[in-house]
């Protein structure tokens, strides 16, 4: 789809959903507040569903409409009120956001934002470096996740262009408050967690906080649990009337196993002459796998107000983490002669990752004439270490209609293992943001960020990359909470080795053009969003072209150049509706992400792998008012058709390749709760209809199942 038509679309698509949302606002005069009231609710709607306000796209307690990005904000109760029994839940109904591109995981939490991967952080500093590492967090422990959607490196360094993904830890109160959470479900589901909160002596400046959780459960693969226990105090200081220390500890373990399988093509999105393959087969062996992880991180955040007008902020964490991961899984992915037996490959790892991160910032602001600057100067440092010594090889043949366990008498042990290299990686970066309101009227917001990135092998030389990234965005806020915004982003992810001709190769770079408009209705607690938007991403590695092989000055005819680019583009809308007793979450994204220039044969042209063209959800709450307290809640899901990653291809009238497609696919959730005083007690289902569906299939050849029906009974008791 050109451009052109995608715009087209894009202004039709923002004027049919304006003209729709307009027309259920003026449905909605009779719930009509006065201002006193509207004041009240600027950080979280009545029932705590909605945030209108992000320290993502800022760095700072902003605004989301007088914020010319995308972000979309998860509160608490919003993640309760869908179910969501792990963060990749949680963002399902999420605009833009494809959440479990490759299946049910229990690894970690996997999304696409733009085609893309985003970065994960926690409390505003990044929070995984390497792969399989680190513990999966608990959801239970968040207050609140933020989405800040495109290239986002001038506040945060090296990323993806996708955005982030950041975790907000739930943090001391002064008033004393909590919950206990009881909950049973399928797949022998068991789990406790508690959560308690309040002053810690009579003047309160000293607050204390204790989340924990413990579960028992199984998964819908055989023989993958899903065990947990997590335990996070938490201590705040008011030290002064201008300084607030506040210490937060994570203590994480885990027991799990490899519960996503890379099933072939054929028996899952092609036919066989022996059927389905069934979605809760295991390809491991049991006793063998396992995906076992440890965590422990300590993050301070000291608070101290120089001035009325200037303040700083420094925020640092230790993290040390340590993943156990056995495995065995079908490589490649495709069925012996038999159409039925896969060949497996035994994988072992001993994966560890300790990393130091720190973020000084220093907040002002200004009166110039007219115009109010909020100023935003910082500093910020990473020091992760990785090591990941691993094992590679042969786990035997096994029927994946008819498996037979135990077969293979030699399994690899810790004592296979290899001890490879281990990885550090430093970052340091300044960076400058200045957010003008100029005339109460108009927002412009400039940054711009310097970075330097050092990687190190044991045993090898050093590698250097600097890079600069900017962003500007113009918004203009209307009469009746309507601020239409365009802004331009930039993003850098560093590049480690050398291209063909012996140059280190550079950082990948991206560029954002956004435009779109946000309306927080007066009177109302709505909240609605509408953007378009196109990245550009340079730099990546390509094969040569033919006419480069005979260069004179080619060092490695078999090594790559940075010639490659992708292109994404799209339209995302969101709306988040509030009344007395319906709450209303809704979500669209049209998404067109692919290769736009490379020398490798079949890759220009081919749409990025895992990434839906189109996707809708909608999730709805209704309180009853016949009978007070009761709640019903449903949700539908759909996700549009998805590429295997690569193009068309014919020569001479013969199809070298075909890309293969992944239906679209839509699922139901539903809720139905009971509030009696302090006790809440929900029954909650994820995939009410029990689906069977592929979440994406890619062109080496293996594909992914989703997660089947999610039933869960919860009692909570809060006090």
């Amino acid at each position: 789809m050109s451009l052109f038509k995608l715009h087209k679309i894009s202004l039709v698509a923002l004027a049919v959903a304006t003209s729709c949302y307009s027309a259920a606002l003026l449905a909605d005069d009779s719930k009509a507040v006065d201002e006193k009231e509207i004041e009240v609710i600027t950080i979280k709607s009545q029932r705590g569903l909605i945030s209108y306000v992000s320290a993502s796209g800022a760095k700072s307690d902003t605004p989301i409409i007088e914020t010319p990005l995308s972000v979309s904000v998860l509160t608490e109760e919003r993640i309760a009120d869908l179910g969501a029994l792990t963060v990749q839940d949680a963002l399902g109904y999420v605009s833009g956001l494809y959440n479990g591109p490759y299946g049910l995981d229990t690894r970690g939490d996997w999304s696409v934002i733009r085609g893309v991967s985003p970065v994960q952080y926690l409390d505003g500093l990044k929070s995984l470096f390497g792969y399989y590492n680190n513990v999966r967090t608990e959801p239970f422990g968040l207050s609140q996740i933020e989405i800040l959607k495109g290239p986002s490196s001038v506040l945060y360094g090296q990323g993806s262009i996708g955005g982030i993904v950041n975790l907000v830890s739930k943090k001391p109160e002064a008033a004393t408050s909590g919950q206990l959470w009881a909950q049973l479900g399928n797949y022998s589901r068991k789990q406790l967690a508690g959560d308690i909160t309040g002053s810690l002596n009579d003047d309160e400046t000293l607050q204390g906080r204790l989340v924990g959780v413990w579960r028992d459960s199984d998964t819908q693969t055989d023989f993958v649990p899903d065990n947990s226990k997590a335990l996070a105090p938490s201590f705040s200081w008011q030290a002064s009337d201008d300084t607030k220390v506040t210490v937060l500890g994570n203590w994480q373990e885990r027991e799990s196993g490899t519960s996503t399988q890379f099933f072939p093509h054929q028996g899952t999105i092609l036919p066989n002459e022996f059927g389905q393959i069934p979605s809760n087969r295991f390809v491991s062996e049991p006793g063998f796998d396992r995906y076992d992880t440890e965590q422990q991180s300590a993050t301070v955040i000291v608070e101290h107000q120089l001035t009325d007008d200037w303040g700083v902020r420094v925020a640092s964490r230790y993290s040390d983490s340590h993943a156990d991961y056995d495995t065995m899984y079908g490589w490649p992915p495709v069925f012996q002669d038999d159409n039925r037996t896969i060949s497996r490959v035994a994988y072992l790892s001993n994966a560890d990752a300790r990393s130091i991160t720190s973020d000084a910032q220093l907040h002002g602001d200004l009166q110039i004439g007219s115009i109010e600057h909020k100023l935003v100067m910082g500093f910020d440092y990473q020091n992760a270490y990785t090591d990941n010594d691993s094992f590679y090889g042969a786990g035997g043949l096994l029927d994946l209609y008819n498996p037979v366990y135990g077969q293979v008498t030699d399994l690899p042990t810790d004592a296979d293992v290899t001890d490879y290299a281990a990885t550090k990686v430093y970052q340091s970066g300044l960076y400058l943001q200045d957010n003008m309101k100029i005339a109460d009227s108009w927002m412009v917001s400039a940054a711009l960020r310097r970075d330097r990135t050092v990687s190190r092998t044991e045993g090898s030389e050093a590698e250097s990359q600097y890079a600069t990234t900017g962003r500007l965005g113009l918004m203009y806020l209307m009469d009746g909470g309507v601020s239409p915004y365009i802004s331009y982003s930039e993003s850098f992810e560093p590049l480690l080795g050398a291209d063909a001709y012996g140059k280190a190769f550079k950082p990948q770079t991206g560029e954002q053009w956004e435009a779109g408009v946000k309306y927080q209705p007066d009177n109302t607690e709505h909240l609605l969003t509408a953007a378009i938007y196109q990245i550009k991403e340079q730099n990546r590695t390509t094969t040569l072209a033919a006419d480069q092989l005979g260069d004179p000055e080619l060092i490695d005819p078999n090594g790559q150049i940075q010639g490659g680019e992708v292109t994404a583009k799209g339209v995302e809308l969101e709306a988040q509706l509030a009344w007395q007793q319906l709450d209303i979450y809704a979500s669209y994204a049209y998404t067109d992400a692919y290769v736009s220039q490379s020398n490798t044969l079949g890759e220009e042209g081919a749409d990025l792998s895992a990434v839906p063209e189109q996707q809708a959800s909608v999730w709805a709450t209704w309180r009853l008012a016949m009978v007070d307290g009761m709640k019903v809640g449903g949700g539908v899901r759909h996700v549009g058709k998805t590429s295997d990653g690569s193009a068309y291809v014919a020569m001479n009238g013969v199809v070298l390749n075909d890309p293969l497609t992944t239906p679209s696919y839509t699922l139901l959730d539903a809720m139905l709760g009971y509030e009696m005083g302090d006790y809440d007690l929900s029954l909650q289902v994820q995939n009410l209809t029990d689906k069977t569906v592929i979440t994406s299939c890619l062109n080496r050849g293996d594909c992914f199942y989703g997660q089947r029906r999610s039933v869960s009974a919860n009692l909570r008791y809060k006090f």
